[in-house]
């Protein structure tokens, strides 16, 4: 959620909290609180990069670390709750029963794309192992994707950060808005795709359900 956070504002964050600030951010982020996790990677990175009190390598490791831990608990908590409160009250942000069993599906058939992708995407970032988890996902692929997105994520942000922070702070309000556009971009185009194979959709998940139900003993 780097589009958030002034310049000024988060490089006082940084210089009072360190990686410990760093390491929390990003994990409450990946456990499913809307926090600037990403904003806090750049900047830590751009920090480490100018003032050389800190080492890059440092920096992608605790980012790394901080969201599979997070993206755990997440996932934990998407399991023990997170079906009851969909089904309970998904009514309220139109998922019904159809939709759930689509959700399920697709975690089950391309869960490891989403868990991995969905960690270079603002919101679904936060979102990815709460839902991941409730849609019962099997924790190995979950664990593996999810640390394969953690560790490239981290890399390949923090890396560029270092390296050309100060370009990046001299297009800060560019790159804000960029990023802003782009998730918007990105969730109205998969609403329009979802809406328009909502119905396929749910036919391949009621046969896939039909079918793993009969491979069971």
């Amino acid at each position: 959620m780097f589009t958030l956070l002034s310049s000024a504002h988060m490089m006082q964050f940084i210089q009072h909290y360190g990686l410990w600030g760093l390491l929390t951010i990003i994990m409450l982020e990946s456990m499913g609180l809307p926090l600037p996790g990403e904003a806090m990677l750049i900047g830590m990175a751009v920090y480490a990069g100018t003032s050389h009190n800190l080492t890059l390598l440092s920096v992608i490791l605790v980012a790394s670390v901080a969201a599979i831990i997070g993206d755990n608990i997440g996932f934990l908590l998407g399991r023990v709750i997170g079906t009851r409160l969909l089904q309970n009250y998904g009514k309220y942000i139109f998922i019904d029963s159809t939709r759930l069993q689509i959700g399920e599906y697709l975690f089950l058939r391309h869960g490891g794309k989403i868990v991995f992708f969905g960690r270079f995407i603002a919101l679904l970032r936060a979102l990815a192992a709460f839902l991941a988890g409730a849609n019962h996902m099997p924790w190995r692929t979950f664990l593996l994707m999810n640390a394969l997105g953690g560790v490239t994520w981290a890399s390949l942000f923090g890396s560029a950060a270092y390296f050309f922070g100060d370009k990046l702070f001299s297009l800060d309000s560019e790159l804000r808005l960029a990023i802003l556009c782009s998730t918007i971009l990105f969730f109205i185009c998969s609403y329009y795709f979802f809406r328009h194979h909502e119905k396929e959709l749910a036919k391949k998940a009621a046969n896939y359900k039909i079918c793993t139900s009969s491979m069971k003993p």
